[in-house]
């Protein structure tokens, strides 16, 4: 299906790894031009350079969307750019309970997820509604309707995401500018790896803590773990998990994601969600949180 994108301008914010990465080639692959940004310079210059193989045009724009002024100034260069379709992807995620988070720990995960996409979208705004059509569209995590007991602050800070949302779509009323959100369920990504490896370090926990399957659903909305290396994620008994379907991607699933489908979200699972959104083929969804998580949350 063609999704009438070529032509258009793109900035994926967190575009560098993961998640972002395969908006952007996906975006890229439906004929849009993109603007990678990141923080590592060899690594978004990398995803630019694939993204070019494509036949679109493709720029770099750095920088850490949290320091004071950045996330107006790349929002600036996408303006420039020519880009009329924001995919907010950049934002970190930590891992706190109610009893370890401080009051430091709630305003981290409320200033690297919402308060960058607020600022980058506002400075935005102005250009996309003078031309009279755009996408605004937010990642957001099934952590949104089914908080992780492990990651309070980042549920928290994802829910307000959709919820600005709802508020900025019914904002943009009649503009030509539409604004949604996609949720990811457990995606297989470079973070998502780090954070298993990580815990089979600490494997020496209770077992009822690696026996909770609710306590995971991260997106890898972040511009880390940037060369791709790590071992990728191990079970509890420390077996490697492969990148496709298997009966080890089974057991994690089962210990960790119970789902209807039965296995982790790729990123392309994601992408492929976005570009329908970006596209015009999508102008009568509007103010939505399509949720793209296997079916893990359930129904409302």
């Amino acid at each position: 299906m063609d999704l009438r994108l070529a032509g258009h301008g793109a900035l994926v914010t967190g575009s560098s790894s993961g998640i972002g990465t395969a908006i952007a080639e996906t975006l890229a692959g439906e004929g849009c031009d993109i603007l990678v940004h990141g923080r590592n310079a060899a690594a978004a210059a990398a995803v630019a350079e694939r993204v070019t193989l494509r036949g679109v045009r493709s720029e770099v724009v750095l920088g850490d969307l949290t320091e004071p002024g950045v996330a107006e100034q790349v929002a600036l260069t996408a303006r420039d750019f020519g880009a009329r379709i924001l995919v907010n992807n950049a934002g970190p995620f930590t891992e706190h309970d109610w009893d370890s988070a401080r009051p430091a720990d709630w305003r981290a995960a409320f200033e690297g997820n919402v308060l960058p996409t607020v600022r980058v979208t506002q400075t935005l705004l102005p250009s996309l509604r003078a031309h009279g059509w755009g996408r605004v569209i937010t990642i957001g995590s099934r952590a949104v309707r089914t908080p992780l007991p492990r990651m309070v602050t980042y549920s928290a800070a994802k829910a307000a995401v959709v919820n600005m949302t709802t508020s900025l779509a019914r904002h943009l009323a009649g503009t030509g500018v539409t604004a949604n959100c996609v949720s990811p369920g457990v995606i297989s990504t470079p973070s998502l790896h780090r954070m298993f490896e990580e815990r089979a370090a600490a494997a020496d926990g209770p077992a009822d803590e690696a026996d909770e399957a609710d306590e995971m659903g991260v997106t890898d909305a972040r511009d880390v773990t940037e060369s791709g290396g790590g071992r990728g994620p191990v079970t509890r008994s420390g077996a490697p998990v492969r990148s496709g379907p298997g009966p080890v991607e089974a057991e994690l699933v089962a210990a960790y994601a119970p789902n209807p489908t039965g296995r982790l979200g790729r990123p392309q699972d994601i992408a492929v969600a976005v570009a329908y959104l970006a596209s015009p083929l999508a102008g009568y969804v509007n103010g939505i949180e399509l949720r793209v998580d296997g079916g893990i949350t359930g129904t409302p």
